[in-house]
């Protein structure tokens, strides 16, 4: 078998939610649990650090770990979803993991998993914790796949649970309204375990589902937004930013954008409180986890520089949190004219993103290779609604080209709206 059969052995036989959605979501642990128990509890060998939230949690998790493997741990990484390659969900010390280890997990449990029907992302944690036991990390970094109480990450016992924000996404599973999805994601407060809640925008019905959970089982809880430890933050040339803080010193992190502001403090909070768990991470260590966080951990898609003369940009956010941010960044960036090329998925809150974008940009509405993709033409029909006007073009790799035709070296070309948009176009090898 090759990594290439191995793959699409999995993606075929369990489906994969970033491909068509809701027909591979699995409420319940109980698949989760046989695979753990198949394996010997791998997790329990290893500390791990538990990642939830709706924006910002890959941002988040990658710096972590970009941090502690400054400091000398050697650390596992669990994200999701992948953009280019499988492998990018599973990481020690930012160096994928092999490809002929996914085949020999396809090949040696099929016979196991096969009658449990499990989902893609079921296996796809299995392999990842059984992995990182493999390899004797010191710590795992592990990201909350959707929601929290009922994700399959959800059978850690981590050392600190990290919340990040919330936000309307996933309302089918998760509920419609933001104290239900809190309470979804709330569901990874572990008894007696430290949780950092990265912002809850000063809404007091969230800020007290997170009380009421970390009370109901004994975890001390920490506001990063109230801990007030950014001084100042701007953008740097090169598209990072520059952070001054109050406890950590100034120093510059690789990654763009404005919603790094929220995330900084909540990696700050959680660096603290990893230092009184016992951790040893030195002021140093965190200067250089967040300057070469993707160069470390091999992040992709978040405020990616494609090019200059003109500036093109990628950004994965794609919900209503998400795209208030990249709004807000693009409107900053002094400019002549915006070619926005955008493509959603069907299960989003469309309408809502839409009413956020620039009225005086220039679209390009495109659609991704995935089965949950929003059809180009439906796109173009909902943003004309919104006042939001330009062409139909597809695949996306041919909308950039035709971006890339129009705009003038004082433009900005912005891709985005939809993870798996930033995927096609980074696999195209534009």
């Amino acid at each position: 078998m090759t990594y290439n059969e191995a793959t699409t052995y999995l993606f075929n036989s369990a489906p994969l939610f970033q491909n068509i959605g809701a027909g591979a979501y699995k409420e319940g642990l109980s698949n989760t649990h046989a695979l753990d128990l198949r394996h010997g509890h791998p997790h329990r060998s290893y500390r791990t650090i538990h990642v939830g939230g709706t924006n910002g949690k890959g941002s988040v998790s990658h710096t972590l770990a970009a941090i502690l493997q400054c400091a000398g741990y050697k650390v596992g990484l669990y994200t999701s979803p992948h953009l280019t390659d499988f492998r990018e969900r599973i990481r020690v010390n930012g160096e994928m993991i092999p490809e002929q280890r996914v085949i020999d997990f396809v090949t040696q449990e099929r016979d196991f998993f096969e009658p449990l029907h499990p989902s893609f992302f079921e296996l796809a944690t299995a392999l990842a914790l059984l992995y990182f036991k493999e390899q004797e990390v010191d710590v795992a970094v592990i990201e909350v796949g959707l929601g929290g109480r009922l994700d399959c990450t959800n059978i850690i016992n981590p050392d600190l649970s990290i919340i990040t924000n919330i936000s309307k996404d996933h309302v089918q599973f998760l509920g419609d309204t933001l104290p239900r999805i809190a309470g979804e994601k709330a569901g990874i407060i572990k008894p007696g375990t430290p949780v950092v809640i990265g912002e809850t925008n000063g809404n007091i019905d969230i800020r007290n589902v997170f009380m009421s959970k970390s009370k109901e089982v004994n975890a001390s809880i920490i506001f990063a937004d109230e801990e007030n430890q950014l001084i100042s933050s701007c953008a740097l040339p090169n598209g990072g930013r520059k952070y001054e803080t109050l406890n950590w010193g100034t120093f510059n992190g690789q990654l763009g954008g404005i919603c790094q502001e929220k995330n900084t403090a909540t990696i700050l909070a959680a660096v603290r409180i990893l230092g009184e768990l016992g951790y040893r991470i030195s002021t140093e260590d965190v200067h250089q986890g967040f300057a070469g966080v993707s160069t470390l951990t091999g992040l992709m898609g978040r405020w990616q520089c494609l090019g200059k003369n003109p500036l093109a940009i990628c950004d994965t956010g794609h919900n209503v949190g998400g795209m208030q941010y990249i709004v807000e960044q693009l409107e900053s960036i002094p400019h002549q004219q915006l070619h926005f090329i955008i493509g959603m998925v069907n299960d989003k809150d469309i309408d809502s993103v839409l009413s956020l974008l620039p009225k005086d940009a220039i679209y390009y509405f495109t659609q991704a290779s995935v089965q949950r993709a929003l059809p180009a033409e439906t796109l173009s029909q909902k943003a004309e609604k919104a006042g939001l006007h330009g062409i139909i073009i597809t695949p996306v790799e041919n909308a950039y080209k035709k971006a890339l035709q129009n705009a003038g070296k004082e433009d900005i070309i912005f891709v985005g709206g939809s993870t798996f948009v930033v995927a096609d176009l980074l696999k195209s090898n534009f």
